[in-house]
Parts: structure tokens; C-alpha cells; sequence
């Protein structure tokens, strides 16, 4: 069971980076960088990091790298060493058929871990139903965190009854929808609004193409004569990774102009910032090949990773993605953390 402590910030929604994998020129952990970023991302204000998601890359699981647990283990350990006096949320990415998943679930449990973003990915073409009993078992080891990853990385489209289905899953207590698009995102949150646990699962956007409109939308639907209304409370992104700081501020700026009826149309501008960076690091226009390698140009040009090194030799920049994340940098000067960065290194 989540503490209550968990559940609170859970569903009142808070800033969840899905946490990269620090590695040296010979491909080799970085651990003290690592443990780095996860002290970033707590000094930022996010509320939780998710690790061993595919921003830590998939294949950390391979055998002849062997990264997974360890990772778990040194971002448990960083975490549980710095006594935060605040909630933090510990997810653990969990992966693979169901034997596989009911193995990385144990060693999430293991360290700590307060939920398990379930992919579905290898998944190919069984039936729904057998991939409902899946998330029966692995939600039966630990709180589940629901993931619909897009179907250009790897991901597949889902049923509306699917989710329906999903939603009534006991210890499921959380959605990230990363479906990039807005039909199937629909499918989402209407199936949750007409769940009998509709109150008792917290929606997230994973939606790198829209997040600050997912977080501000209202979603409302006539179910049996009454109006049902669920919105998106935070995210567990990729993009989150990079700018924490800011990411951070940006959430608390729109809860606090959704508390006070305030104008939106200053945050629909601003979702289009967000978007427009995103797209610099997340390389839509070469069919996402540069999403890890972009995040970790960020954090390289602040210090915090030593080079852009993946597990996965033919994982690079695109060609002018570099230009590109330099242009949004420059536009959005207000969406960059770069100065809480430096000032965190001289600490």
C-alpha cells in the first residue's frame, strides 16, 4: 500500500522526471554523477523521480550490462540519505512479460520502491485480456503507475474497454498517458471517469506534445445523467528531466491560476513554449531518434552529465538537433533552469 503521505502529493499532483542513466566515455556507470542528478531533481522541488523508465534505457536490462538493479539501488540510497522533510515519491519502471516484471516489481519492493510504472511494451499482439491479468499480478507486488507509451517508440494502441478494465484493477493508482494523441488520451479519461474507481486514480501527463494544455483541460462527460469531471494533477516526463526547476515553478504557476479562475490564455501561449523546446530535444522530426541523446545534451551544456554516451551505439543527435536545442534555449530564456544549476554546483 502507498503511505498516506504518498497518496496525498500523488493526487494532488506534483513533478515527476523520469531519470537518465550517467554514464563515462568507456560506457561504464558514472555513478557519482548519477547520484547527482537524483540530488538535482530533489533540490528542484519535484515531488518523486522514476527510474529505470526508458529515459534510464531500456537496456540497462540487457545481461551483459547488468544495470538495472543497481541503479535502483543507488537512487534509493541517494534519496533515503538526504532525510527530505517533505514526501517523495520512489518509482521504479518495471518491464517485460509478466515473469520479468513480476522479478524487477520484487526488486523494486526490495529498495523501497512506492510504485512501478508498468510498460506494456512487450506486448506485441497478445489480447487485451491477457495483459489485463498481467497488471492484476504486478499490481499485487507493488502500487501500479499505468503507462500508455506511444506507438512510434515502441509502444501499441489500446482499446477504450481496455482501460475501462484497466481502471477497475485494484492498487492501480496512477495513469501516465504518453500517447500523443488526443483520441486515445480521450480514451484514457473517459474510461477512469466512468471506472467505479474513478476518485481513486491520479491521471499524469506523459504527453512531451502537450503538456501544459493536458494539465490545464478540464475533462468533463455525462455519465448516467451526471456530469463527471477528472483532470491531468502532474507529469512523469522525459522533458521533465532536463529544466526541473522550472518544470517545477511551471506547475505550481498553473495550479495556482486554475485555484484563483484566472485568465488561461497566457499558459495556452506557453504550452506552445513548451512544446517547441520539447521538440528540440525529443527529435519528432526524425522520428524521435534523438529523445534520450537530447536530454542529455541539456544536462551536459549544465554540467551535470559529462558526455551524451548511451548503452545503444546507434542512439546520437539528429542532424541540426544540437542547433535546434540551442535556438530554444535562447527563445525561452524563462523555461531554463541554467543559474539554479550553477548555483546548485557552487554549493
Amino acid at each position: 500500500m502507498l503511505r498516506e503521505e504518498l497518496k496525498k502529493l500523488l493526487f494532488e499532483g506534483t513533478v515527476i522526471p523520469a531519470h537518465p542513466l550517467a554514464l563515462n566515455a568507456n560506457l561504464q556507470l558514472d555513478e557519482k554523477r548519477q547520484r547527482g542528478l537524483t540530488r538535482y531533481y530533489m533540490a528542484s522541488g519535484a515531488g518523486g523521480v522514476a527510474i529505470g523508465v526508458h529515459t534510464t534505457q531500456f537496456e540497462i536490462r540487457d545481461p551483459e550490462v547488468n544495470l538495472f538493479e543497481k541503479v535502483l539501488q543507488i537512487t534509493a540510497d541517494e534519496i533515503d540519505t538526504a532525510h527530505l522533510n517533505r514526501p517523495f515519491i520512489k518509482v521504479a519502471g518495471v518491464c517485460g512479460l509478466t515473469d520479468q516484471a513480476v522479478n524487477e516489481a520484487n526488486i523494486a519492493v526490495k529498495y523501497g520502491y512506492d510504485m512501478g510504472l508498468v510498460s506494456m511494451a512487450a506486448f506485441k499482439n497478445e489480447p487485451e485480456s491477457d495483459i489485463i491479468e498481467h497488471i492484476k499480478t504486478v499490481a499485487q507486488i507493488i502500487p501500479v503507475f499505468g503507462f500508455y507509451l506511444q506507438a512510434a517508440i515502441g509502444g501499441r494502441v489500446y482499446s477504450y474497454d481496455f482501460w475501462q478494465q484497466f481502471a477497475e484493477i485494484p492498487n492501480v493508482l496512477a495513469i501516465k498517458v504518453a500517447a500523443f494523441n488526443r483520441y486515445q488520451t480521450l480514451d484514457v479519461v473517459r474510461a477512469v471517469c466512468n471506472s467505479s474507481r474513478k476518485d481513486e486514480i491520479a491521471l499524469y501527463t506523459g504527453n512531451d506534445d502537450n503538456i501544459v494544455a493536458d494539465l490545464i483541460t478540464p475533462y468533463r462527460f455525462n455519465i448516467n445523467g451526471k456530469i463527471v469531471e477528472k483532470g491531468f494533477v502532474g507529469g512523469l516526463l522525459g522533458h521533465w528531466a532536463v529544466w526541473t526547476e522550472r518544470a517545477v515553478g511551471l506547475l505550481s504557476t498553473i495550479k495556482t491560476t486554475i485555484k484563483n479562475k484566472e485568465d488561461l490564455s497566457k499558459l495556452l501561449t506557453l504550452n506552445v513554449e513548451v512544446t517547441d523546446m520539447n521538440a528540440a530535444i525529443f527529435d519528432p522530426s526524425h522520428d524521435f531518434h534523438g529523445c534520450i541523446t537530447g536530454v542529455h545534451e541539456v544536462l551536459r551544456r549544465q554540467g551535470l552529465l559529462e558526455g551524451i554516451w548511451t548503452l545503444n551505439p546507434k542512439e546520437s543527435l539528429s542532424p541540426g538537433q544540437s542547433e535546434e536545442i540551442t535556438r530554444v534555449t535562447e527563445a525561452y530564456p524563462h523555461l531554463i533552469d541554467d543559474d539554479f544549476v550553477a548555483r546548485l554546483g557552487k554549493s
